[in-house]
């Protein structure tokens, strides 16, 4: 909290008194009004308000030795500066007060003998501290000051006097994250919605989870070479869990108010069955009203490249997607010297879920000189999708590793703090807009899945620097994505081929439709992507203008060389093995990329990093639409970790 009881060297008389010569004073001040009176009294009140601030410090080593607390030895009165600023300039109006007394007696009878008088008698009593709440005028402030052995003090609102969560790190701030993390806006955990973590393990008994942020863990991993009562043997997961909910001081991640759940499915290796990973989809899907999942992560990619039309895992996190989980995705990170990829592997070539790509903050707080990381993947599918949607800090990001994780053996360099490394990856982006829909539907419980990817794609800013299509429609600015009232949907186009089934009332893809009306006409997604919404979104026009993806999020280059049918997939090696996007040829760096607390401090306070929600977008409630009023708009077969 921020003092307001002025200097510590400061008297108690110059803030009650006013200030000049107090021999000659008269008492024609706003205080005491007109007049005078007797100089007996005069003197008796201002000793009454005279003790030295730095007397009243119970750390005042003179002060205990000479006669132990320091206010029952010298029965001295003590009127907050803020009040008596407040009587002297503004005599005529209410203070909300607490009185505290030296003893019960003091309080019972001279205390209200004066709230008595001044016809006081709405008291709250604060038995516990021997005091008294009240409303009083401010001229009666100096009937106060002449008993003996009281405290006056503002009954202030409580402020929480810095967030709760603290990060050394640039993303949280850059992102608009560290906004929630405490005040008005920030969600309590019961409203923060569970994260599942599908990935190598989390290890939950760290400080960065150590306030139930690993709501519980499962094992499905049929290649689990983890040495026994280990909870993550590779590291990634832990790392991938911190990014997102970490609660550590320091290390705080996107949202940490709300919680994981573990559904391990790799090794220490960071390999696991593509089964495991479907199995992985199953148990969400079976679980996740009991333990409120709303959002499942997966920082792996599979072994092979496929259309989604046909890849399994593909199909199991359309599962999630269509009964209500988010599912976020990494890119993968085989991208070369930022050039296009192509994004190939499942899950993050599916069209439907939000597939995230990494960006270099640079070192810096603006987002004009971000840039895509150079080994970022991006491109078109297979299947002739724009990928990714968006993109979020990835590069040189430090998180949370067990010591004995195989990550931390096999990058000893990277280890920058005792369980702590730094790592770059698409695996870290992702988590960082996991986090980032968690405070969405912290904030909008009915929000659907694609009103989910809605908000985060039309809220993102462009990047100028980045490669065109890159980082999807920008990078992620968490500060106005929470403000998208009423979200377009960038799955418009699919959800015409979506069918129910009329007996299990389950949703899956109609992929044969979707094919024939695909190849049958090339403007089949327009009504996506020329929709008018992405133009004009919720916010002005002018901030999202230069989005990349004015046309549409589908094209067919793919199709004019590739023979759609069965044969061309014949040979293709369908490993069933998945692997974790881990960090892929970055050494330990980015020390521009870390904030001493004053520097956090200061982002916090710049507007444009991090605007005040009371000048954020303006919501009309009748058209649900936000208006622009501040600030900065902002791989393959089997599954490995990007």
């Amino acid at each position: 909290m921020r003092n307001t009881s002025g200097k510590r060297g400061e008297t108690r008389s110059s803030a009650l008194w006013g200030t000049g010569n107090r021999g000659g004073e008269t008492r024609s001040n706003a205080l005491w009004g007109k007049g005078g009176r007797g100089a007996v009294t005069a003197l008796v009140a201002a000793l009454a308000v005279s003790v030295p601030l730095a007397s009243s410090a119970i750390g005042n080593k003179a002060g205990v030795k000479a006669g132990g607390n320091f206010r029952n030895w010298l029965h001295q009165t003590y009127v907050s500066p803020v009040l008596s600023k407040q009587a002297r300039k503004h005599p005529n109006s209410n203070l909300q007060v607490i009185v505290q007394a030296d003893s019960t007696f003091v309080l019972n009878h001279q205390v209200r003998h004066v709230f008595r008088l001044a016809g006081i008698k709405n008291i709250r009593k604060l038995n516990l501290i021997h005091a008294d709440a009240v409303t009083i005028d401010a001229n009666q402030l100096y009937k106060l000051s002449a008993i003996k052995g009281l405290t006056v003090t503002p009954d202030a609102p409580v402020k929480v006097s810095g967030s709760a969560y603290t990060s050394s790190q640039l993303w949280p701030y850059e992102a608009g994250l560290a906004k929630d993390w405490s005040g008005g806006n920030a969600p309590t955990p019961s409203q923060a919605p569970t994260i599942a973590v599908v990935d190598s393990g989390v290890q939950a008994d760290r400080a960065d989870f150590a306030n139930g942020g690993v709501l519980g863990s499962v094992n499905l991993s049929t290649l689990d070479n983890t040495l026994p009562g280990a909870a993550d043997g590779r590291g990634h997961g832990t790392f991938v869990a911190g990014i997102a909910t970490g609660a550590a001081t320091g290390y705080a991640g996107a949202l940490p108010q709300s919680a994981v759940f573990s559904v391990k499915v790799m090794n220490s290796d960071g390999i696991a069955r593509t089964s495991d990973v479907i199995n992985a989809c199953q148990w969400i899907l079976a679980n996740k009203a009991q333990y409120n999942i709303k959002i499942a992560n997966f920082s792996l990619h599979s072994g092979s490249p496929a259309s989604f039309l046909n890849d399994p895992l593909d199909k199991a996190v359309e599962k999630l997607w269509f009964n209500g989980v988010v599912v976020v995705a990494a890119s993968g990170n085989y991208a070369v010297d930022g050039k296009p990829s192509g994004v190939n592997y499942a899950p993050g070539n599916d069209p439907f879920v939000i597939t995230v790509g990494a960006v270099d903050l640079n070192g810096t707080t603006k987002l004009d000189d971000d840039f895509n990381a150079p080994w970022s993947a991006y491109g078109y599918t297979p299947d002739g999708f724009a990928k990714p949607d968006v993109a979020a800090a990835g590069r040189y990001m430090i998180g949370p590793v067990p010591p004995t994780a195989t990550l931390a053996a096999q990058r000893p360099d990277n280890v920058v703090a005792p369980g702590y490394m730094q790592l770059s990856g698409t695996s870290f982006a992702a988590p960082v807009v996991a986090g980032a829909a968690a405070q969405i539907l912290a904030k909008h419980p009915t929000f659907t899945p694609d009103q989910v990817k809605g908000a985060l794609m039309v809220s993102a800013k462009p990047l100028p620097n980045a490669a065109p299509m890159s980082v999807g429609v920008g990078e992620l600015r968490m500060d106005r994505s929470a403000f998208v009232l009423s979200p377009p949907n960038p799955n418009k186009g699919l959800d015409q081929f979506l069918k129910t089934d009329p007996v299990t009332g389950t949703t899956s893809f109609d992929a044969q439709t979707w094919f024939k009306t695909a190849k049958a006409n090339v403007s089949w997604n327009s009504v996506s992507w020329n929709d008018v919404s992405w133009s004009t979104a919720d916010f002005n026009a002018a901030s999202y203008a230069s989005v990349s993806w004015n046309t549409v999020s589908w094209q067919t280059v793919s199709w004019n060389d590739v023979s759609w049918n069965d044969v061309s997939w014949a040979d293709v090696s369908w490993n069933d093995v998945s692997y974790e996007d881990a960090a892929e040829g970055d050494e330990n760096g980015g020390d521009g990329y870390a904030l001493t607390p004053e520097e956090a401090a200061a982002i916090m306070a710049n507007p444009d990093i991090a605007p005040d929600p009371t000048t954020m977008p303006a919501c009309d409630p009748t058209t649900d639409v936000c208006s622009d009023t501040g600030g900065d708009a902002g791989g393959a077969g089997g599954a490995s970790s990007p």
